[in-house]
């Protein structure tokens, strides 16, 4: 109780409440305009680049037709397609020479995607050969009839070797000109097991060589009436290999094989 100079009573007056000054934005307020301004960057902004992502367009290879297992593929095996890039497996192949001249590794089928575990540079195992063939060349088995004969069990799949022929009559050894290169398929023993299937020291009986069907016939005659060497010729790079048969093949297109003679010796014999 307060007094005045003239000693009046006068009672405090008491204190306005303070009233909560307005904030301009209250923290809800704040929360809820983040929120619509992200919701307009993903519509507006994220969604078309994901979407322009998801739609774009990339080139492929393609199988158009079934290969089987050691078939070498060509170019009309395969197509180059555009498909959306959105989950495209990124070793996926995109390039038609990285294809064209392989090996199917296993068997493909109409519509498959190609990738590098799928395709081989060389088919030498002998079941990869054998399934690969087509009619243009054929395999043919001839005897070895002795351990020098089969290059001292030495010969290996893919190796490329000359056939020596020894004609008993003229007491000489000559190489025929249509099999100065062959290439080889397996070397196998009595039991038809492969040489690279075998375990341990085997002793092997026949060769397997990939041929034409003339090559073939001339073979299965040399086989029955004389005995037969091989030479080793060249071993290692596929390619390489390949050139040497090329040659081959080159010769005999342009000088056939005339099996004639042969079979009207081998009556009279």
């Amino acid at each position: 109780m307060l007094f005045g100079k003239t000693g009046a009573k006068h009672t405090k007056a008491p204190k306005q409440p303070k009233i909560a000054g307005k904030k301009l934005f209250s923290s809800r307020t704040v929360v809820g305009i983040f929120c619509i301004i992200l919701a307009f960057v993903i519509t507006f902004g994220v969604a078309p680049l994901v979407n322009r992502f998801s739609d774009r367009k990339i080139d492929i290879v393609r199988l158009r037709t079934d290969v089987e297992r050691g078939q070498i593929i060509d170019g009309e095996d395969i197509e180059v397609v555009s498909v959306g890039s959105h989950n495209l497996p990124g070793d996926v192949i995109k390039d038609a020479d990285a294809v064209i001249g392989k090996y199917a590794a296993t068997d493909l089928y109409t519509g498959d995607y190609l990738f590098a575990g799928k395709l081989s540079t060389d088919n030498k195992s002998a079941e990869d050969v054998l399934l690969g063939l087509k009619g243009e060349k054929v395999a043919v088995s001839v005897s070895i009839g002795n351990f020098a004969e089969g290059l001292s069990g030495k010969l290996e799949n893919g190796d490329v070797v000359s056939v020596i022929i020894y004609d008993k009559e003229a007491d000489t050894s000559y190489i025929p000109a249509e099999l100065k290169y062959v290439k080889v398929i397996t070397a196998t023993t009595s039991d038809g097991i492969d040489k690279d299937k075998a375990e341990g020291g085997v002793k092997l009986e026949t060769v397997t060589l990939l041929v034409t069907p003339e090559q073939a016939e001339r073979l299965a005659y040399y086989n029955s009436t004389t005995n037969i060497h091989f030479a080793l010729v060249y071993r290692g790079d596929t390619d390489k290999a390949d050139a040497f048969i090329k040659i081959q093949d080159d010769y005999i297109k342009s000088h056939p094989i005339d099996n004639t003679l042969a079979a009207e010796e081998g009556s009279n014999g």
